[in-house]
């Protein structure tokens, strides 16, 4: 008896503690109305997606382990966080589909059959895939459903700079695993991507290659009207700039150009379309986007939050959530956004082992 009662006590966790409240959310600039919470405090926090029953699922890069949290009460800040898996290798992505959660590794695809209903004792996972890549570099993925009902998983450049067939691009599968094909090609690295509920077209982040300078390449924000499309890397990167080690011979007019621009080297990751009720109109249908930071940077940037808005001439983008970087100085890190079902915008900060809550009004 005292076996399982010890190891009920590791695997259910309180959700929040008295270490919340010393990450710093007083610091977090938002605009006028919005306010901030801890809503969850998990080691390495990455990746998150949501189930049916309002669980969140949580990956992480850092280390080896799968979390859910679950805000019982539904007041904003979760009451209970479980152990899910551990033993993983950098379990980043994880994905909801038909009542199973998905979660990437770097070489393979595993899937939890039914997990809401096994917080407390999580089934072993079947390798749904194990037809990645193993390499380390760009290795750790993000991963999602999309409207067709496949799931996106992408192949990072195993490197800064080169290239290599088979990688730099977003494959999709069926949810059992067969069917692999390459959906897009030319992409260095993306941790983030989502679908526009208006058109079922695909948006997604790209962090550019390293060691050109301060202040170039950008990251991009990029949007796939179709399969097949190739968006530049590694001979084009930013739309307009070739690469001196692969770019000649090509022209970036023959690629895809990144819907907006978001800074150099500021790691865009997680995105997500806007599509619930709380916030005002403006937010809703736009694109919350993650930039975990520079770290190659004389000056440091990035370390904060932008809404990207889409007008006739264009998209836009501006800061919606900062604080993070206080000069030269960071305390968190954010990774990835989630749409809660009440409207509220949940994100990630893998380095001050939170999940926030931005909410507006109440």
């Amino acid at each position: 008896m005292r076996k399982i009662v010890f190891f009920l006590l590791l695997l259910v966790q309180p959700a929040c503690s008295s270490g919340a409240a010393e990450v710093q959310t007083g610091d977090i600039q938002l605009p006028p109305g919005f306010a901030i919470n801890v809503f969850a405090e998990v080691p390495n926090a990455r990746s998150m997606t949501l189930s049916d029953s309002g669980v969140v699922y949580v990956g992480n890069r850092g280390s080896d382990k799968v979390w859910a949290v679950v805000d019982r009460d539904g007041d904003g800040r979760a009451d209970e966080r479980y152990e899910i898996a551990s033993g993983l290798e950098s379990p980043n992505g994880v994905a909801w589909h038909e009542g199973d959660l998905y979660v990437a590794e770097i070489s393979r695809i595993l899937r939890f059959d039914d997990i809401d209903a096994h917080l407390e004792n999580p089934p072993k996972p079947v390798v749904v895939t194990d037809d990645y890549p193993d390499d380390g570099h760009h290795g750790w993925k993000f991963i999602a459903f999309g409207p067709d009902g496949k799931l996106y998983v992408p192949i990072g450049a195993p490197c800064n700079i080169c290239d290599e067939e088979g990688y730099a691009v977003i494959t999709r599968i069926n949810p059992d695993g067969s069917g692999k094909e390459i959906f897009a090609r030319g992409i260095r690295n993306t941790v983030g991507f989502d679908w526009d509920p208006a058109t079922g077209d695909l948006w997604f982040t790209d962090n550019g290659r390293d060691w050109l300078g301060d202040n170039k390449p950008d990251d991009e924000l990029n949007h796939a009207t179709e399969a097949g499309q190739h968006f530049g890397y590694p001979y084009c990167h930013a739309g307009t700039i070739l690469d001196p080690e692969y770019g000649a011979g090509h022209d970036c007019e023959d690629y895809v150009a990144p819907a907006a621009l978001l800074g150099p080297h500021v790691a865009a990751l997680g995105m997500r379309f806007y599509d619930g009720e709380m916030f005002p109109e403006k937010y809703r249908g736009g694109m919350f986007i993650a930039e975990h930071g520079s770290w190659n940077r004389s000056e440091k940037i990035g370390y904060r939050v932008v809404f990207a808005e889409k007008k006739e001439s264009g998209v836009t983008v501006e800061t919606f959530a900062s604080g993070w970087l206080q000069g030269q100085s960071n305390w968190g890190r954010p990774v990835d956004v989630l749409v809660m079902p009440d409207g509220a915008l949940l994100v990630s900060d893998d380095s001050a082992d939170v999940i926030y809550r931005v909410s507006y009004g109440k």
